[in-house]
Order: C-alpha cells, then structure tokens, then sequence
C-alpha cells in the first residue's frame, strides 16, 4: 500500500469524489482542489507528491497551473483534459507536464499512470550511488544533478529520469517505445511525441547546438541514444 499525497484538481465534483474513493483503496492519501486559485494554494501549501491536474478550470486555467508549478517544484504532474486536440496535450507537456490522460477514462489507468511517475520521480538505491560523466556532463543521481562543465543545469524530474536511463545504458539505441516503458515505467498506448518533446528539451538545456546534437543522438529509423563517450 502506498501512503503518497496526490492533488486532484477538477471541478467536477462527481469525478473527484468517485477518483478519491480509488485512490484511497489504494492507500494514497487524497487532497482535492475544484478551481486554479485553490490549486495552487494547495500544491505550495501542502506539497502533494503528485498533482493531477484538469486543463479546464475556473479562476486559473490548468496550463497556467502547470506553468506556475514548474517554475517552483517538480512533482510529477498528469494532466487531465475532456478534449482530444493534440495541441492541448503538446502544450501541457511544453509546460512541463509528465503525462496526460483524455477523459474519459478508467480510474484504474489513472492509478498506474501516478504510480509509474512515483516510481520514475526517485532514483533507485543502485542508482543513486552513481555519478557519470561524459565530456562535460555530470550526471549525479544521488543529488538529482545535472552540471554541464560548471554551469548546473535545471531538469524537471521526468526529463531527469529520461537523461539518467539513457546515461546509464549509454551507447544503446531505444526506440521512443522502449523510452515510454522504461521512462515512464507502463504500457504506455499514447504519442510517442511524448518523448520526442522531451528529448527537445533535454537537447535545448544540454547541447550548445540543439540542432547539431553532440551527446543525444538520433538514429534514424530506430530511436535515440547517449553518447558513451566525447
């Protein structure tokens, strides 16, 4: 059983009452907000280990949300959103989002979705003990640290977990599936634009040139790599 703090912030009373009764049966403890003011009163009041987070709000919007979250915390955040568009959930993870749901949708997904970025927001024991480096890149996964030369760089927790599994596997080759099962840590039925987007933005905060890549590479046809070394 866990004992996590999730936030779920809908206005729909119906669905929150009906996500927090599953959610409990699996042991989370369960807070809830119904408007964006009272979203983020909660989320930097209580500091939640996971924010379930509506895109349709009143007083505040779900991606204004999500924006002021990211620029203060990392805790994973899955987006939820009544409309199908592929802007809306590109957007949401530009914001920094780590997984999107389409309503409607099965209580039971949205419960392995919040424990597959639990899961993936915590380095293991093994790992933790590691730092890697190549060329310039220190990667310490004890700390949560990226520093490129002497310059730290900031990462949101699902671009972290991408940038650690490709550097402790680096050399090999994972296709955008692969990434999706081991990342985000479930059978993931989705766009696999999800990893593109955040390839982009691990590449537009490590690379000096994001459109000449030099430590993720792209193989075409295939997926991405780290390099092992540079």
């Amino acid at each position: 059983m866990s004992n996590e703090q999730v936030l779920i912030v809908d206005d729909e009373k119906t669905l929150v009452k009906a996500l927090t009764f599953n959610l409990q049966k699996e042991g989370f403890r369960v807070e809830a907000a119904y408007d964006g003011e009272e979203a983020l009163e909660k989320v930097f009041s209580l500091k939640p280990d996971v924010v379930v987070l509506d895109l349709m709000l009143p007083e505040v919007d779900g991606f204004e949300v999500c924006r002021r979250i990211r620029k203060k915390l990392e805790v994973p955040i899955i987006m939820l959103t009544a409309r199908s568009e592929d802007i809306d959930k590109v957007l949401g993870l530009e914001l920094g989002a780590d997984d999107y749901l389409t309503k409607p949708f099965n209580s039971r997904e949205l419960v392995a979705r919040i424990k597959a970025v639990l899961r993936r927001s915590t380095a293991s024991e093994e790992e933790s003990r590691k730092q890697i480096q190549i060329g310039k890149l220190q990667i310490d996964l004890l700390q949560h640290r990226v520093r490129l030369g002497d310059k730290d760089i900031n990462l949101t927790s699902k671009e972290f977990a991408l940038l650690s599994f490709l550097a402790l596997n680096a050399g090999n080759v994972y296709s955008r599936e692969q990434l999706l099962a081991q990342v985000w840590g479930y059978d993931y039925y989705g766009d696999v634009r999800t990893v593109d987007v955040h390839i982009r933005h691990l590449r537009e905060k490590i690379e000096n040139d994001p459109a000449n890549p030099e430590y993720i590479i792209t193989v075409w046809g295939t997926g991405y790599k780290l390099r092992e070394d540079l």
